[in-house]
């Protein structure tokens, strides 16, 4: 007999079964939209009317988040899953509060010493641990290309 060429995107659309790869990219992206959604709520996350969508490597996120903290932490959320390279964050916050920086850990980081480099003092260590909770669980539970908040301290 031998081999035989097909356009192998046809069949799903000619006959109306099985699905093109388009079609399976597509499920694919909505059950990991639908598994971060599960993420950011099972975390007690208050956002109104979130919806996530996620394209290639990329997560969006829309919603209302109740506060700028809840806002960081969600794209956090988003950012530091496997597969997820960017967020686009198109939330809004109910009352606007100052913008947190953002560290990625590398090697070598620990909490302490990334609380001295933003605050001066090492011993600050727990404003970044609490800042990272319910993602962080403990302080010395943090990992290369892992994203913190580091909020701004309050005079």
């Amino acid at each position: 007999m031998g081999l035989f060429s097909f356009i192998k995107n046809a069949g799903a659309k000619v006959f109306g079964i099985g699905k093109t790869t388009a079609e399976e990219s597509a499920d694919e992206a909505r059950e990991k939209a639908k598994k971060l959604t599960n993420a950011v709520e099972t975390l007690g996350f208050e956002v109104l009317d979130l919806n996530i969508e996620v394209k290639d490597d990329t997560a969006t996120v829309w919603g209302q988040a109740n506060s700028q903290e809840t806002k960081e932490k969600v794209v956090l959320v988003l950012g530091n899953t496997e597969g997820i390279g960017s967020v686009d964050d198109r939330m809004t916050v109910e009352v606007e509060e100052p913008v947190a920086q953002f560290h990625t850990v590398v090697k070598g980081d620990y909490l302490s010493k990334i609380a001295k480099k933003y605050y001066g003092n090492a011993m600050k260590y727990p404003v970044i641990f609490e800042a990272n909770k319910p993602m962080l669980t403990h302080p010395d539970k943090i990992y290369p290309g892992q994203v913190l908040r580091i909020p701004t301290l309050e005079e």
